[in-house]
């Protein structure tokens, strides 16, 4: 133990060993001691050299202090020594306490140490797993220093560590348990941690953001109070900005999972704004970053201006346009939220409306763009937020010709309000003030207002200037073209060159594509002789600059001159090329603003970032109209006449190609409007098709289930017929007197039923005359077919007639018979009573048959109606109506049929009852019927009485079940009534 004590600091006799050798010593104990204590002894007497004598202890203790990580897991306190000492040597954090005074070569050969240690623990990857195993251990004592070990190691070596933690099982996932230990120094020490892990690795990003990453940071920026929180918010902020920077999965993911509606709170400012922290200023700085990030001209078009929505609609937005308008905001975080409110409204409709309405709290209002302008063109302001104010008027004009319209109108006569302060009038200040800046930005602003919309540029040429009293006005554009060509005698503060370049810029943008402008510019005869004078003269390296400027300048006039002027046609303007600068000076003069330094600059981003205000020379839109139009000048100014004719005839071929092309394509939107509305009426027809035909199924199988009906009805009926002419004689027997005159009221039913049965007859008559009406309608356009549809239609209807007259004529004879029969009764005798029970039933036999007929006309009518519907729409349809009709006039044939031999059967029973009176012992006379041509029949009847009838000489009578006609004289006696019985036809 005495040895330990030398080297903890007690006092021993002798010489005092070195460093070297008493690091040496240690280690040796390390490798060859037996016992833990001893171990532990030497690794805690490592550690405490390790700060004095790094490079000793890193180059004799590495390997010893890796081998204890291995085998020594048991003992938590000789790891953590083990752990702190390996820190101690790879850190370089102590170096640069103790060496801050030294000069830069000490301090780099010391992180060049920390770098050679790193790649000697690296070497080795699983190392770097044994690590994050001991990341696991829940001890204080090992957790806290294997994280800063780890930090460090992603510090000095972090691509490669990045590396060996990827491909490492769960490497990332133990490494986001850190967030969640109750231990705020291993969470804070985490935090830093995961910013190491994740610089530029976009693999380890998307992972760390998929292991709840956002929801954690979120949660822990809250606790600590958001804006107002301390150096924990700060580090959770930059781990933020790492995992969403330039990582549009995790952007996509950070918006999906609504984290940007919690965003809004950060931002929430009371009306007292003095005294902030520093701290609280950084934190609201990064905050204002990462809304930046999710709104960043580079990401996706369509990633950013979600997020433009979702701020919007969240009220983010209008929280950020309050800090703005704020009094008491620090000026580094009021430019910040300029740049931030710029990015969230740029190119996004909704949010440029929006902003247009936003109003400072002055009296009176005044818009936040006025505000704004009035900041830009003020040479007090600071540099950085009249930069952050022209990015903010230019994002506001991106994309936005409705703002850019309101913008030029406050300049046109029509709409200047003298009492208060416009845009137009802040930009037109600020584009003739002497400060060289002001003019530069005014410059750019103004062009933005015409970017891309040649209707504002055609109105900005009404703009009329009033510079001197007594003098007439002047256009905006004269006045520019006077200030441009009066440069160098007018005293300006700053670069004269800035704002000659400015209105060049502006003049460009202004004529380009724009004929008319072009002509106004020529019009003036002193423009074009300025600018060749301009572009011939060999001056300085700045002046180059201009001369490129102007060199475009007069490109645009020979581009997109209309050859109005007849003193400065595209060929005259050649012409003056090539005599007084040459062509090839000309290109050279114009490319030679493409080389400029600050021309590529500003190509990279739309936001004007200068180091100072002499390097504000180049617009970032301007750059991508310079790219644009130096090709197409340069062959404009080597064409000849000839060449640039047939240009315009090949123009002018294109051009009736693209007439032709578009009335094709609105020919073919027409046809495929047709056929689409085509198709929709087949397919309803379709439908309809297919609906008709089961309803017509249906109406098929009610018929049939009718017919069946019928038919059964009728197997009863003559079942019944048998049963009551067996059972005649105990009923003749029993028949009472009563009964004659239900018989008789039954008669009178009998009477109704058939005078509705030939109301229906006569519906049916007139069906059948409109269902020829329609197929006389349907013939013109169903031609041929049609006629001989009618004919067959006529044939069947005269078939119907026929029928009819039949029904009538028997219908005639029934009523005859029913009179005939109610007369019986009361010159019968008493016995005749005992036949009434037996003419009852006959009746009642005879109405069901009539009923049964009845709603056999009705269905048969219900079809006649179908067929008229079928027939007024297609001829198809008509024909088969016809096969319909002339099926129900066979199915009315044969219930005529089967009327008639009920009839028959009928009148056979009644013989058969006058038989059975006739044994029963009554008197029953024979008749006798005379049938004379032209004279009376005389029917002899009982008790000398005698009936008279009318009588054609050969009547009549249709039996559709004969070929012919049957002469009334020639029935059999037995179908005419003999008192005291009856019965009809």
């Amino acid at each position: 133990m005495n040895f330990f004590r030398g080297v903890m600091g007690g006092q021993t006799a002798g010489p005092q060993p070195s460093g070297a050798e008493t690091i040496q010593k240690l280690c040796d104990r390390v490798a060859s001691s037996t016992l833990l204590e001893d171990r532990r002894d030497a690794v805690r007497a490592l550690k405490s050299l390790s700060k004095k004598y790094r490079m000793e202890v890193g180059t004799q203790a590495m390997d010893h202090l890796i081998n204890i990580l291995q085998t020594d897991r048991s003992d938590s306190e000789i790891l953590g020594y083990a752990l702190d000492t390996l820190y101690n040597v790879i850190s370089n954090d102590e170096e640069e306490e103790q060496d801050e005074s030294e000069d830069e070569n000490a301090q780099k050969q010391a992180d060049d140490l920390g770098t050679q240690f790193t790649e000697t623990f690296i070497q080795d990857p699983e190392h770097i797993t044994l690590l994050l195993t001991m990341l696991e251990e829940f001890d204080f004592h090992v957790r806290w220093p294997g994280v800063k070990l780890l930090t460090a190691l992603l510090k000095n070596q972090g691509v490669q560590v990045q590396g060996i933690i990827l491909v490492s099982p769960m490497g990332v996932s133990r490494l986001m348990d850190l967030l969640a230990d109750s231990r705020e120094v291993i969470r804070n020490d985490g935090l830093l941690l995961l910013q190491q892990l994740t610089k530029g690795n976009a693999a380890i990003q998307k992972i760390v953001a998929f292991e709840n990453a956002f929801e954690r940071l979120l949660d822990i920026i809250t606790e600590e109070g958001s804006s107002d929180g301390g150096i924990v918010v700060e580090d959770c902020l930059l781990l933020l900005l790492n995992l969403l920077k330039n990582n549009s999965s995790n952007q996509n993911f950070f918006k999906e999972g609504s984290y940007i509606q919690r965003m809004k709170p950060w931002f929430e400012v009371g009306d007292d704004n003095s005294g902030w922290s520093a701290q609280k200023v950084t934190n609201l700085h990064l905050m204002l970053q990462l809304v930046r990030v999710m709104v960043s001209p580079v990401n996706s078009p369509g990633a950013t201006a979600s997020c433009q929505k979702c701020m919007y609609q969240c009220g983010l937005l209008q929280q950020l346009c309050t800090i703005l308008m704020a009094t008491g905001v620090p000026a580094d975080i009021l430019t910040e939220t300029i740049n931030t409110v710029s990015e969230v409204i740029r190119g996004s409709q909704v949010n440029q409306d929006y902003f247009a309405s936003v109003n400072a709290p002055s009296n009176p209002p005044r818009p936040a763009i006025v505000v704004l302008l009035m900041s830009m063109v003020n040479e007090r302001q600071p540099f950085v937020l009249r930069c952050a104010v022209l990015y903010c008027f230019q994002c506001f004009l991106f994309k936005n010709q409705k703002g850019q319209g309101e913008i030029v109108a406050t300049l046109l006569p029509s709409t200047i309000d003298a009492n208060s302060i416009s845009a137009g009038q802040l930009l037109c200040g600020g584009l003739f003030s002497a400060d060289s800046m002001s003019n530069w930005c005014a410059a750019v602003a103004l062009a933005h207002t015409l970017q891309d919309n040649l209707t504002q540029k055609e109105q900005l040429l009404r703009v009329q200037l009033a510079t001197s009293l007594g003098k007439p006005p002047v256009s905006l554009l004269q006045q520019c073209t006077n200030i441009l060509s009066q440069g160098d005698k007018i005293v300006r503060r700053g670069s004269k060159v800035q704002t000659r370049v400015g209105l060049l810029m502006l003049l460009c943008t202004w004529i380009s594509n724009c004929p008319i402008a072009v002509t106004h510019f020529l019009h003036n005869q002193e423009n074009v002789p300025f600018l060749t004078a301009q572009i011939s003269e060999n001056l300085g390296e700045d002046e180059r600059l201009v001369q490129g400027l102007c060199a475009l300048l007069l490109g645009i006039c020979i581009y997109y001159n209309d050859n109005s002027l007849e003193n400065y046609t595209k060929e005259k303007l050649k012409q003056l090329i090539e005599k007084r600068i040459g062509k090839e000076n000309f290109v050279e003069k114009l490319g030679f603003i493409t080389k400029h330094e600050l021309y590529s600059r500003a190509a990279l981003k739309p936001q004007p970032i200068f180091p100072s205000p002499e390097q504000m020379l180049f617009d970032h839109e301007f750059t991508r109209l310079l790219k644009e139009l130096e090709g197409l000048i340069t062959k404009a100014v080597h064409k000849s006449s000839e060449e640039e004719k047939k240009e315009e005839e090949v123009k002018k071929t294109l051009e009736q190609h693209d007439n032709i092309v578009t009335q094709y394509k609105e020919l073919i939107r027409e046809q495929d409007a047709q056929i689409q509305e085509l198709k929709e009426k087949v397919s309803s027809m379709t439908t309809q098709t297919e609906q008709l035909q089961a309803t017509v199924s249906q109406q098929q199988s009610q018929i049939q289930q009718h017919k069946d009906q019928y038919n059964i009805l009728k197997l009863k009926l003559g079942k019944e017929n048998q049963s009551q002419s067996s059972q005649g004689d105990t009923q003749l027997n029993g028949l009472q007197t009563e009964e004659l005159s239900q018989l008789r009221e039954e008669l009178e039913e009998l009477r109704r039923q058939q005078t509705l049965l030939q109301t229906q007859l006569s519906e049916k008559d007139a069906l059948i005359d409109s269902l020829k009406s329609a197929a006389k309608a349907a013939e013109c356009p169903a031609g041929s077919d049609n006629t001989e549809l009618l004919q067959e239609l006529e044939a069947l209807k005269n078939q119907v007639q026929t029928h009819l007259a039949e029904i009538s004529h028997l219908k005639a004879e029934r009523q005859e018979l029913l009179r005939r029969a109610e007369a019986g009764p009361s010159d019968t005798a008493p016995p005749s009573d005992g036949s009434s029970d037996a003419a009852k039933a006959e009746l009642e036999n005879r109405l069901a048959a009539q009923t049964a007929e009845m709603e056999q006309l009705k269905e048969n009518r219900s079809g006649l109606e179908q067929q008229l519907a079928a027939a007024t729409s297609t001829a198809a349809i008509l024909q088969t109506e016809k096969a319909k009709l002339q099926t129900e006039v066979q199915e009315s044939k044969k219930e005529q049929d089967d009327l008639l031999m009920l009839l028959a059967d009928q009148d056979q029973k009644i013989h058969s009852l006058k038989q059975r009176l006739k044994d029963l012992g009554e008197t029953v006379r024979k008749h006798s019927l005379e049938v004379k041509q032209g004279q009376k029949t005389l029917l002899e009847v009982k008790q000398g009485q005698t009936f008279t009838s009318f009588l054609p000489p050969s009547f009549p009578v249709f039996f559709p079940s004969f070929p012919s006609l049957i002469p009334f004289s020639s029935f059999p006696s037995f179908l005419f009534f003999h008192p005291p019985f009856f019965t009809y036809f």
